[in-house]
């Protein structure tokens, strides 16, 4: 790693995540710098990208133009996000799990599950505390509703919500 992406970390970590919300009256160049931040540390990072307040995430996450990171996020190394995504505060995306096979060694103990990446499509909204699970891609133009977990895949244009996520209704252009 780079002296200039070090340092790039320890601005976003040390400062940056820390200022006030992008739409606060006084937000103290806060959306500005995390943009900054982003756009020099991550490997891809499209134009309007907006990084909330509060996120946190792995250095390998690519994000789309016109996206944005929401409030408090927690995101695991593996993740793509295409552009034109919307996503609430307190959402978090998990690429790998707890070793849990053998019930007669702690799970501690146990090697994690290999990561499997997770993939947002194009024009598509995350609801507020929403969690994706390893491996799930979601299609374009999904819509996941608030506090769902989501386990499985997500189809193009598929509006799903709950504990696990179940498909609600498909999105129409009427």
């Amino acid at each position: 790693m780079s002296s200039r992406h070090l340092f790039v970390r320890i601005l976003y970590r040390g400062l940056a995540k820390h200022l006030p919300l992008s739409d606060s009256n006084f937000n103290l160049g806060g959306k500005a710098l995390r943009r900054f931040c982003a756009k020099r540390a991550l490997p891809f990072c499209g134009k309007n990208v907006n990084v909330e307040r509060g996120a946190e995430f792995a250095w390998d996450l690519r994000i789309g133009d016109n996206s944005g990171v929401g409030i408090n996020a927690l995101i695991s190394s593996g993740v793509v996000i295409g552009r034109d995504v919307m996503m609430g505060p307190d959402c978090m995306l998990f690429t790998t799990n707890h070793g849990m096979k053998l019930a007669g060694v702690p799970m501690w103990r146990q090697k994690s599950s290999e990561p499997a990446p997770i993939i947002i499509g194009d024009d598509v909204w995350i609801g507020a505390r929403v969690i994706i699970l390893p491996g799930v891609k979601v299609g374009d133009g999904a819509v996941i509703g608030a506090g769902s977990v989501v386990t499985k895949d997500v189809p193009t244009c598929a509006i799903v919500a709950g504990n696990p996520a179940k498909l609600i209704r498909m999105r129409s252009d009427e």
